[in-house]
């Protein structure tokens, strides 16, 4: 598959891009060598190759959940400058 020299240019200016006519010339290449180095990818047999959602094996690093004790509310608000019950007061942002 390759890309012609309007399709560059389609591409550039969805992304908002202002390219000089050098430039377009130069990714045109670029981008139709690396779609030919995939190409060669589908001529590699992966029947034998089973489908993978990661790399790498994934383990659960989280310790396990577990209930342990608290902080009281009064321990929590003892340095407040002003509280309500067991809340902060804090001032009022929205009018």
């Amino acid at each position: 598959m390759r890309l012609s020299r309007e399709e560059i240019e389609h591409v550039a200016l969805l992304g908002r891009l202002k390219l000089t006519e050098d430039e377009v010339a130069k990714y045109t290449g670029q981008i139709n060598d690396i779609l030919t180095n995939f190409e060669q990818l589908n001529e590699v047999d992966t029947s034998q190759v089973g489908g993978t959602t990661h790399v790498v094996s994934l383990t659960n690093v989280f310790r396990p959940d577990c209930v342990r004790p608290s902080t009281t509310p009064d321990e929590a608000l003892s340095n407040a400058p002003e509280r309500v019950d067991n809340l902060f007061k804090v001032p009022r942002v929205v009018e």
